[in-house]
């Protein structure tokens, strides 16, 4: 009997479909995870391995950075050699490098795992998006992309909690330990459970454009993340910065040129594709912004510690999973198409926003119902712009979609985070009294300051500055969300298809050929 793994097309109803988007949604929790569960380990690695201040923060950003860079070219990869075995061979590699990160005896060793981790990390994060688009249909896919968009934010309210109950019973290594049973599991049901896919047009690796690819985002991810450490006009800020752009530059350039690229820059000429690139773009960054910003405010200006300041951001998380697990977002899509799904939830986002601008900046109860207002707006708009970045991709091209939309998730939340950042940092500098005036954050004015009335103008100056930097990002956000709307309004007026063909599609016949069995 033939076996012949087919290219993603029209997929047919797969009986298990909904077992393996659990055991997807799992995997993708692990790589989620261990992008926040380092954090609260911070103390214990500096006194038990003896790490520094940049052994630290080497160890934190490795994973990012590597992760980042990996993401188009493990997309690609996915889509040559089969979704099923760099599903399985993503595992294989975290499990393997979070067993490396436990039993690391030193920083080095502790950083070239987790650069390992980033590598298995880049190879889940795109091929189980494409394995959801393989197994679910139309009808069911907004539905199954919210589940699987959901995990984002449950991890990121999950890996300060996890991680601080660890550390309270074990020592630092368990919480990659913790990877190991998952990974296996995972592994199995891949192994037995997904189907197999590909695309077989015969196009040879592009490895230049994978080189230039790798460069270009690892400079650019590396300035976003070094630069409110050692600040944005800083040398070393700059050159990565500069290198990075000229990686991306030079990528690009190859790729409308290379005759079979990586990604087709034609895909940018599409406006569905452009439009759900765009408000993609804005809605991780309003989220990775707001974060940024919330955990500061909860801090430093409400006075919470640590794992209180985590268990407050919690209410966020439970909405988006409220909403997505319960289907509300995929049953308003028909009613309100893409473009008002856009618009209703980067307005509910921008709201949210606003609400914690005027309303949480002295007390949580106005805090909580602004958090409540964003989870609804992500809720809505995430898998939304998810669902269309990869309905704009041939489905011969489902890994490169799904590296397109990590890429943005990664380079939206940066830039959130550098200009509201920015934007803070600005204002509370205009704000602080004289007594304080220079200081480079809230610690150092506080440290200046000798009366009660002083410590008060210093906490009200940083409230003012995290306030603004709210405003901004609502304001971006929502403008945002109506020029992505717009733009694919305008494509489906236009009768524009969502999936390339012909040159457009970066392939020369208008669907994948099957496979030979293998």
């Amino acid at each position: 009997m033939d076996s012949t793994p087919t290219a993603l097309q029209s997929p047919t109803p797969n009986a298990a479909r909904w077992l393996i988007l659990g055991v997807i949604c799992l995997a993708q929790l692990t790589v989620i995870l261990d992008n926040t569960v380092l954090n609260v380990a911070i103390p214990s690695l500096t006194e038990e391995l003896g790490a520094t201040t940049a052994d630290v923060q080497w160890t934190i950003s490795a994973y990012s950075l590597v992760q980042s860079g990996l993401l188009l070219t493990a997309g690609n990869a996915a889509d040559r050699y089969g979704r099923k075995r760099m599903l399985a061979v993503g595992l294989a590699l975290f499990g393997l490098a979070s067993l490396g990160a436990a039993l690391a005896q030193s920083p080095a060793q502790l950083i070239a795992a987790r650069a390992g981790m980033g590598v298995g990390g880049a190879l889940l994060v795109t091929t189980t998006l494409a394995v959801v688009m393989q197994i679910f249909d139309e009808a069911e896919r907004p539905k199954a992309i919210g589940i699987w968009s959901s995990v984002n934010s449950l991890g990121f309210a999950a890996g300060p909690l996890i991680g601080g109950a660890l550390l309270d019973h074990f020592w630092w290594g368990s919480l990659f330990l913790v990877n190991l049973p998952v990974a296996v599991i995972s592994l199995v049901a891949v192994v037995t459970l997904v189907p197999e896919s590909k695309n077989h047009s015969g196009e040879r690796p592009d490895l230049l454009g994978a080189l230039l690819s790798m460069i270009g985002m690892v400079g650019v991810v590396y300035a976003i993340i070094t630069g409110p450490v050692s600040g944005w006009l800083s040398t070393q800020v700059l050159v990565s910065a500069a290198v990075g752009l000229l990686g991306l530059a030079a990528f690009a350039l190859w790729e409308l040129h290379v005759p079979n690229p990586m990604l087709d820059m034609h895909f940018f000429r599409n406006r569905r594709f452009i439009g759900a690139v765009s408000g993609g773009i804005l809605v991780a960054f309003g989220m990775g912004g707001s974060i940024f910003l919330l955990t500061q405010d909860l801090q430093l200006v409400l006075g919470y510690g640590p794992l209180e300041a985590g268990l407050r951001m919690v209410p966020l998380a439970v909405t988006v999973i409220a909403i997505n697990f319960t289907g509300l977002g995929a049953r308003l899509m028909p009613r309100l198409g893409t473009p008002g799904m856009i618009v209703s939830g980067m307005t509910l986002l921008a709201a949210g926003l606003t609400a914690i601008s005027l309303l949480g900046g002295h007390g949580y109860g106005g805090m909580l119902t602004g958090l409540i207002v964003m989870g609804v707006g992500v809720a809505f708009a995430m898998p939304t712009m998810a669902n269309a970045i990869m309905s704009a991709i041939p489905p011969a091209k489902a890994g490169v979609g799904a590296g397109v939309n990590g890429t943005l998730m990664e380079f939206g939340q940066g830039l959130g985070v550098a200009v509201l950042g920015a934007v803070l940092n600005s204002r509370f500098a205009a704000l602080l009294p004289l007594v304080a005036a220079g200081a480079g954050s809230l610690p150092a004015a506080l440290a200046r300051t000798r009366t009660d009335a002083e410590r008060t103008a210093v906490q009200d100056a940083f409230a003012s500055g995290i306030g603004t930097s709210q405003l901004v990002g609502a304001a971006a956000v929502f403008l945002g969300g109506l020029v992505a709307a717009l733009l694919l309004r305008r494509a489906e007026r236009s009768g524009q298809e969502a999936e390339p063909t012909g040159q457009e599609a970066g392939t020369s016949a208008p669907a994948p050929s099957p496979a030979p069995a293998e």
